[in-house]
């Protein structure tokens, strides 16, 4: 299939984000990058903001993508246990920098919406309510904090965990998590 050029110019600004960092996405570097000129470029994304913004919701859909290869099925169509031990397992594998770097921005609470945040609340178990005394949901919980700070480690360390031991932690970290009858799925 062939990539149209909204998709070109969205994965060569990703390579200069991974390559250079956020602060050398520009028109030029874009555009060089895609092979494209620079009016070929605004005439998919008329600003720089335009630009962060499809690349934010690009990353979120290949994220989302990745997802739903693995498991075979949309999160709707998709357990409350299935998406949550796929958000574990898709964890386990190195952040780019891109990522990383989209998700933190999606971490500030005075931004408007972004495309992180209902995506991840599709597939990650959520807090618990104080309210709530559900052990079975504190245990979820615990395994979305463990898959983050797996995630985290890998874009941190540069994928320094050796595969084997990163896929086991993942599979430690999914039989963490309950079944729908409240006891864990080990």
């Amino acid at each position: 299939m062939r990539t149209s050029k909204r998709d070109r110019i969205l994965d060569a600004a990703v390579n200069v984000i991974n390559r250079d960092g956020v602060r050398a996405v520009t028109f030029e570097s874009v555009a060089a990058e895609a092979k494209l000129t620079r009016g070929g470029l605004l005439y998919h994304f008329p600003s720089r903001e335009a630009l962060l913004r499809g690349i934010d919701e690009h990353l979120v859909q290949a994220w989302e993508a990745s997802m739903e290869s693995l498991l075979g099925k949309t999160a709707g169509e998709a357990t409350a246990l299935e998406r949550y031990q796929t958000f574990v397992r898709v964890s386990a594998q190195s952040a780019t920098r891109a990522e990383l770097m989209f998700m933190l921005e999606s971490a500030d609470p005075d931004a408007d919406e972004r495309p992180w945040g209902p995506a991840v609340r599709r597939w990650a178990p959520l807090p618990p309510s104080a309210a709530e005394q559900d052990p079975a949901a504190l245990d979820n919980f615990v395994a979305r904090l463990a898959a983050d700070g797996l995630w985290i480690y890998e874009a941190m360390y540069e994928g320094q965990l050796d595969e084997s031991v990163r896929a086991q932690g993942a599979e430690r970290i999914a039989g963490l998590l309950a079944k729908p009858d409240g006891s864990p799925s080990l």
